[in-house]
């Protein structure tokens, strides 16, 4: 999420959490038990140490677009964010943690795909490149801090825990940035507010460890604007592996992520209702095409589950693997009656 810069500059935020001790019981059951001495403060050095073990590794990218975060990956000069805060911008203005110095920076490579970048500084003095941890370790109620600059308040800090693992969701296109959207996969879900700003910066254990990269807040239909206790992360895991072929070979060579092959737009019905994902377009030698689909299918179903947009496709595919089997329901013009094609996965071509 970006936004325009705001004039406040250089704020560091940390919000403490209060923990009640509860003592066990005693011998004596008429005397209550003395509280655990010292269970807030011990959390609250915690936080403390993890927030000055990172912070120094989260960097503010601005660029004519507006503001986001980033996290140093290497002592090379590499800085991953989200795909969304670059754009379409190939240079960019870089500040590290508590830093009035401006760096310039360039794109080495975006990959919209799964909304990641790497960006490069050439200016590598001072850098602390972040320790990524293994997404496998995590488990949901794990206390997390998100780091970035939210509001465009840089160097900014909140908490909360990981409240699911797995996640597969739509993230919206954003037309005035060039970003086209997609479907995050295996995204962590998070207590941890993710405001405007806070994008590609570090999702943090109490282990100084980046988990993952806050990137998107879920949306409250009812209110039109974000849920409150509600965003998603890019696990570290898939960071990481995408921003090493980055850097290495300029580019993904190895997307990791299933494929139909086929192109699709989102088809609604005369009162403009979406009915379907149409298909737009075949890849000849893809799965979908070697099944039998063709353009002009209007695709209902995967395994069962109802798709009405494209973007409901999209997720559903994102949450399977190459090689695995879907069954894939298609109506096709002018016929009424539905039919199931069943399609052994691809792999997305790499970019």
């Amino acid at each position: 999420m970006k936004v325009a810069p705001q004039p406040v500059r250089h704020a560091f935020l940390v919000l403490s959490v209060l923990v009640v001790a509860v003592a066990g019981c005693t011998a004596a059951e008429d005397e209550p038990s003395p509280p655990v001495p010292g269970v807030a403060e011990s959390l609250e050095a915690e936080f403390a140490s993890v927030v000055q073990d990172v912070l120094p590794s989260v960097v503010e990218i601005s660029h004519d677009g507006g503001v986001g975060s980033g996290v140093v990956f290497d002592d090379q000069g590499h800085i991953v964010t989200n795909a969304h805060v670059v754009g379409t911008g190939t240079e960019f203005e870089v500040r590290l943690a508590a830093s009035s110095v401006v760096r310039p920076a360039t794109l080495v490579a975006s990959y919209p795909v799964e909304d990641l970048a790497v960006i490069r500084v050439a200016d590598t003095t001072g850098l602390v490149p972040a320790r990524f941890g293994d997404t496998r370790d995590l488990r949901v109620g794990d206390l997390v801090l998100a780091m970035g600059s939210p509001l465009g308040l840089e160097s900014s800090v909140t908490q909360g825990i990981v409240s699911a693992l797995g996640r597969t969701v739509p993230e919206p296109p954003q037309a005035e940035i060039g970003f086209p959207g997609t479907a995050l996969r295996q995204v962590i879900q998070t207590s941890a507010p993710i405001n405007p700003g806070n994008s590609g910066g570090a999702l943090v254990d109490l282990d100084s460890e980046v988990v993952g990269l806050p990137t998107l807040a879920a949306v409250n239909p009812g209110i039109g604007g974000a849920a409150p206790g509600v965003g998603f992360a890019i696990p570290a895991d898939i960071v990481s592996s995408l921003a090493r072929q980055i850097i290495e070979h300029g580019r993904v060579v190895d997307s990791g992520r299933a494929a139909l092959g086929i192109t699709v737009a989102t088809v609604t019905n005369d009162r403009g209702e979406p009915v379907g994902a149409g298909v737009a377009a075949v890849d000849p030698d893809g799965p979908a095409a070697v099944a039998g689909v063709q353009v002009g299918d209007l695709i209902i179903q995967v395994d069962g589950e109802e798709v009405r947009t494209a973007q409901d496709l999209r997720a559903l595919i994102a949450a399977r693997k190459p090689g695995d089997v879907v069954r894939l329901t298609v109506v096709r013009p002018p016929a009424a009656e539905p039919h199931t094609f069943t399609i052994n996965l691809g792999e997305l071509p790499a970019a």
